[in-house]
């Protein structure tokens, strides 16, 4: 996903789809314990990709420039891959083909875009993407053992550290891509728009003015010669002022976590093309901050802050349908999306790292700390629980509530089961870092 975020629940999107990636109501809730001795969890509900490994080439090294390289806030101690706790218990089903979809972001130049979120230097991975490529040295997609003997052959693991010098420790949220139902047209019970991007919509890189900046943007609208803020969520409720509406759902809560994911699958029920599916990626959003519908909740006194969670508040809507709009404009935020085709099923949508997400294989992270395409191992417990959850994972996401060392966003995949996981989940993690061998700690471009 891009720049939005998600619940777990979390307002997020990768810089190309989410906006906001925080646990809006999954933020709330209170944190789990520490785990007890590693037991993995198995990866349920998540298909291969289809993707093969001869479907694209490693480019050759001299056309990959060199470029600058972006300082890392982290402190990272090289550690060995016996001191990984429960790395060799993960199952690796599907991990290899998203091995290889991972290098696939990985060989592409960086650009030397400081708005952009900090990436693994492709360069420094070249010869890892190589070997993953090569028939010779690259494991078989079914064969644990040898693709445990490839990543040992070939990478290092790191230990992220805080500014302390302790094994850093970060709270670790779940999102989803939901499957909700639509229509082309406004009809029936399909009343609530989902929006294109406005015209009107001015995103301004303040990076592009003050090099200090970089990363920060801002959007708005013109008013006269002046630039000013962009309509609330409110004010998008005139049909004056809406812009042209891709679809249109039947739920005025499904509507909003689809927002608060960044993306999303729309069946379309009626109206032209009624019976296919479709994909609604983030494509941009308003520019107001991010308001918690839960917080707005326990404010009102409707529930306490333990009940805070996504299925509550579908409750409460239903139980309170002539206030659901006055719950929702408590959050001035609003996504606008792109419409795509769903080329595969199995797959995620794009993250911030241009790559498709993989279901229980792709994370998003802080990449002051975490470059987007770093191979990672994440510790942390299944959602409200104690059950360890210790998996190998990419990071391919962002968010703007992911902030800190190891502070993560876990995706879960796609539809109602993956958001249940996904809505619960706020959870205590760790994270090491696997890296090329003899290329020095972590680093980013």
């Amino acid at each position: 996903m891009t720049e939005a975020s998600r619940t777990g629940l979390c307002f997020k999107a990768p810089l190309n789809y989410r906006f906001w990636t925080a646990a809006a109501v999954t933020a709330l809730l209170a944190g789990c314990s520490s785990a007890p001795e590693r037991v993995i969890a198995p990866v349920t509900g998540a298909s291969a990709p289809s993707e093969t490994v001869g479907s694209f080439r490693v480019p050759p090294l001299s056309s990959l420039p060199a470029e600058k390289p972006r300082a890392l806030k982290g402190r990272y101690v090289q550690t060995s891959w016996d001191n990984v706790p429960g790395w060799q218990s993960d199952n690796l089903n599907n991990y290899w083909a998203n091995f290889v979809r991972n290098c696939r972001g990985l060989m592409r130049p960086t650009g030397d875009n400081l708005a952009r979120p900090a990436r693994a230097n492709p360069r420094v991975w070249h010869g890892v993407c190589s070997a993953a490529l090569n028939p010779a040295t690259a494991p078989k997609a079914n064969d644990e053992f040898a693709i445990r003997k490839f990543l040992q052959q070939y990478l290092t693991p790191w230990r992220l550290e805080s500014s302390s010098g302790q094994m850093a420790s970060g709270m670790i949220t779940g999102y989803y891509e939901p499957v909700i139902q639509g229509s082309r047209v406004r009809q029936g019970p399909y009343q609530w728009p989902l929006f294109a991007v406005p015209d009107d919509l001015l995103t301004i890189d303040l990076g592009a003015l003050y090099p200090e900046l970089a990363g920060k943007r801002v959007r708005g609208k013109l008013d006269g010669n002046r630039v000013v803020p962009y309509d609330s969520r409110t004010e998008l409720n005139n049909p004056n002022r809406q812009p042209p509406a891709i679809v249109w759902i039947n739920d005025p809560v499904d509507n909003f976590f689809l927002q608060v994911q960044g993306s999303g699958r729309v069946y379309l029920a009626e109206g032209p093309d009624a019976g296919t599916t479709i994909r609604l990626a983030y494509a941009n959003h308003n520019g107001h901050p991010y308001r918690s519908i839960g917080r707005w909740l326990v404010n009102q006194g409707e529930m306490s802050l333990n009940q805070a969670s996504m299925q509550n508040i579908r409750a409460w809507a239903r139980n309170n349908p002539d206030r659901v709009q006055e719950m929702l404009n408590a959050n001035p935020a609003v996504v606008f999306f792109r419409e795509e085709a769903i080329q595969d099923p199995n797959e995620g949508p794009k993250g911030a790292y241009g790559v498709p997400l993989g279901a229980q294989r792709s994370i998003a992270v802080d990449t002051t700390y975490v470059p987007l395409g770093t191979p990672v191992y994440l510790m942390t417990t299944m959602p409200s629980s104690k059950q360890p959850l210790d998996r190998m994972v990419f990071a391919q996401d962002t968010g703007a509530a992911i902030k800190g060392a190891a502070r993560g966003d876990y995706y879960w995949g796609s539809g109602p089961e993956a958001g249940a996981m996904a809505g619960r989940m706020k959870q205590q993690g760790r994270m090491w870092l696997f890296w090329p061998k003899s290329a020095g700690a972590p680093s980013a471009q």
